[in-house]
This record gives C-alpha cells, sequence and structure tokens, in this order.
C-alpha cells in the first residue's frame, strides 16, 4: 500500500462517486417526503462495492451481461432521475408505505451505481485491493457526512436555493447520463 496511491484512487472515486452533486438530489428526496438514513445508505453502499470489486465482473457474465450494457442501463435510470429534477416531475412511483430512500435510490444508483462499479473494475486492473478498499472506506465516510449534514445543508440552501441547484444538477445529471451511454454503446 501507498499513500500516493490511495489517494489517486480515493480521488478517482470521489469524482466518480460525486457526493456533493448528489446534495440536490438528496434534498430533492427528503422534500418528497423520503427518509434517507446515513448509516445504513453508506453500509449498503460499501457492501455493494466490495462485493462488485471481488465479484463483479463474474456476475455479470453469469447473467451474459458486459461491463459496458450494465453501464448503459445504470445511465438510463440517472437519465429518468434527472428528468425527474429538471421538470418537476415523478416517473419512479412510491411502491409501498415505506418512503424510504437509503438503498433505491441513494445507495444504487448514486453512490454505488454503473459509474462506480465499472469503475472499481477498471481500478483492478491498476491498483492492488488493498488500496481500492482504503479509497472505498475514505469515500464512505464522506458520504456518510454528506448524507448526514444533508438537513443542515438544506436549511442554509432555503427553498429557493435547493429549486435551482436541484435544476442544474439535473441537468448535469442527465449529462452524465448520456456520457455513460455514449461511451458505452
Amino acid at each position: 500500500m501507498t499513500l500516493k496511491a490511495i489517494i489517486s484512487v480515493t480521488l478517482i472515486l470521489f469524482s466518480v462517486i460525486d457526493i456533493i452533486g448528489n446534495i440536490p438530489v438528496i434534498i430533492s428526496l427528503k422534500e418528497k417526503g423520503n427518509r434517507i438514513e446515513p448509516g445504513k445508505t453508506t453500509l449498503i453502499s460499501g457492501i455493494i462495492m466490495i462485493i462488485f470489486l471481488f465479484f463483479g465482473e463474474g456476475v455479470l457474465s453469469l447473467f451474459g451481461v458486459d461491463v459496458g450494457s450494465f453501464a448503459i442501463a445504470g445511465g438510463i435510470v440517472i437519465f429518468i432521475i434527472g428528468l425527474e429534477m429538471v421538470l418537476g416531475a415523478d416517473f419512479f412511483k412510491d411502491s409501498g408505505t415505506i418512503k424510504s430512500a437509503s438503498i433505491v435510490p441513494m445507495a444504487f444508483p448514486f453512490i454505488a451505481g454503473a459509474g462506480t462499479l465499472t469503475t472499481l473494475l477498471s481500478l483492478r486492473a491498476e491498483y492492488v485491493i488493498e488500496n481500492i478498499i482504503v479509497g472505498i472506506i475514505v469515500n464512505l465516510l464522506i458520504v456518510f457526512l454528506v448524507i448526514r449534514s444533508s438537513d443542515w445543508l438544506q436549511a442554509k440552501l432555503g427553498e429557493g436555493g435547493a429549486a435551482v441547484l436541484r435544476k442544474i444538477f439535473g441537468i448535469i445529471l442527465l449529462a452524465i447520463a448520456i456520457k455513460l451511454i455514449k461511451t458505452n454503446l
């Protein structure tokens, strides 16, 4: 393990996970009455990332799915969520009485989504597993802190600030989704 490798992996994952960019999504989900539990979201995201780090390619190949197709599917989900943010529409309907967004869409596809998971597979080719695991843990700590402080951030932004931020990041999500799809076509 080297500090330089750990920092590189951490920064790469930080840019792909983009938890700071997901603040408007977190606020938007909470405004719709969804509960997001920081610990649960962080734990599930970590489990998904670690499992995918070790077994991702094998699991995908079991289903006959290549990494590119997986990334495109994730891109479509992110595209739809971006449309929700920009248009103010609800494409994802509540499927029950529990209004929790801790696992879907927060843990997957936002934190441990197609971009993160395909990045983990790419990182395996370049870095040792220990460095990647440390990078995952550092990012999960940041994710936990951001989700935990989302109410405070929402209060600081105010209703108007949150609405503007939601629209801007909705467009950014749309662009990220299109890039994911285009890159993997």
